[in-house]
């Protein structure tokens, strides 16, 4: 990867078993926002808190991220803890 930022995908567990999955280039300021301690987050976040980070994956280019992002949230339930992105063909 060249100067780019590295991406991370990652995976927020609420209390009652909620998920949402995301990306990043910055994991920590992003958990806090979808907990409300900083500006930002996403709306259907709001509800649900504390979320805390179940797993992250990366670092990755931003197509990376974007691309196992979609492939995670095609995924229901346990089967989003469970999952592991497919290894790069070209690596």
């Amino acid at each position: 990867m060249s100067d780019e930022p590295r991406w991370w995908l990652y995976l927020l567990r609420s209390p009652r078993g909620r998920t949402y999955v995301g990306i990043t280039t910055e994991l920590e300021r992003r958990v806090a926002q979808h907990n409300g301690e900083q500006d930002g987050g996403a709306k259907s976040t709001r509800a649900g808190r504390p979320w805390t980070l179940d797993r992250s994956w990366g670092p990755y280019s931003r197509s990376e991220a974007s691309a196992h992002e979609y492939q995670l949230k095609r995924r229901r339930g346990a089967r989003r803890g469970a999952w592991e992105p497919e290894p790069d063909p070209s690596e």
